[in-house]
């Protein structure tokens, strides 16, 4: 359903109409609730610990993406950002697809690992729309600087609009993903009683975070806006895709 439903969209950037949006939308709205059941299956019906796996966490990272899209769509009426956010939902289970799906068996006490991943999964969330932002913010510019008033030219939200998305995006994941870090340390202790391991994931992750501190600050306090924090933002959900590459 999300891949048909990324089909539409993106077909949908060529015409003026919104019937194929429309219908994008709806296919949508019901293929997250066939990946809700699978996802509670997933979570509560196999038996294994939830979430450790990179499995698991695309399973989950898409399913919190399209929950994200369906709040944003439904709050603002911007369909198009289902043309970016669909595509990149369909990658995740894609690469669901082709992991191994072993299941991991650990003693009750460190069965808490899931608080870790809920909160890093959820600020990536967080930073993956405020990717998406960033790219429909840099197309938007370039329509508008070379007056090509194609279709998608009025599909998409102002500047204003996505600049403002991407901003809060950020600024509601930098959080997420430090009290993700945080339970991550406190789980890894419980698991080899040590905070810190400095193994590839834990290393991605902390660069991550840092170069993502950078940006909050940027933007709070430098007033940093615009092209310039869509670079940024772009470069940042680079390292992001570097850290869920270590996920074992």
């Amino acid at each position: 359903m999300y891949f048909f439903g990324a089909g539409l969209f993106v077909t949908s950037l060529a015409v003026r109409t919104d019937v194929l949006s429309s219908l994008a939308v709806g296919m949508t709205a019901f293929g997250f609730v066939l990946h809700s059941a699978v996802l509670h299956t997933l979570l509560f019906g196999t038996g294994h610990v939830a979430l450790s796996s990179l499995f698991d966490v695309m399973v989950f990272f898409s399913w919190g993406l399209i929950l994200t899209f369906l709040i944003v769509e439904y709050a603002n009426r911007i369909p198009v950002l289902g043309s970016f956010v669909l595509p990149l939902a369909v990658l995740a289970l894609i690469v669901a697809a082709t992991v191994r799906q072993d299941l991991q068996v650990l003693e009750p006490v460190l069965s808490n690992i899931w608080l870790h991943v809920v909160m890093t999964v959820s600020g990536t969330i967080a930073f993956a729309l405020a990717f998406v932002a960033s790219i429909m913010y840099l197309l938007q510019e370039r329509l508008l600087k070379s007056r090509r008033f194609i279709p998608m030219y009025y599909k998409l939200p102002p500047l204003d609009f996505l600049d403002n998305l991407n901003g809060k995006s950020i600024l509601l994941g930098f959080p997420l993903l430090t009290l993700g870090i945080v339970a991550g340390a406190v789980w890894a202790n419980f698991a080899s009683g040590s905070y810190w391991n400095w193994d590839p994931k834990q290393i991605s992750t902390a660069l991550t975070w840092l170069f993502y501190l950078i940006v909050v600050l940027g933007r709070v306090m430098v007033g940093w806006r615009a092209k310039h924090a869509a670079y940024l933002t772009i470069i940042g959900f680079g390292g992001v895709l570097v850290t869920f590459a270590n996920v074992g």
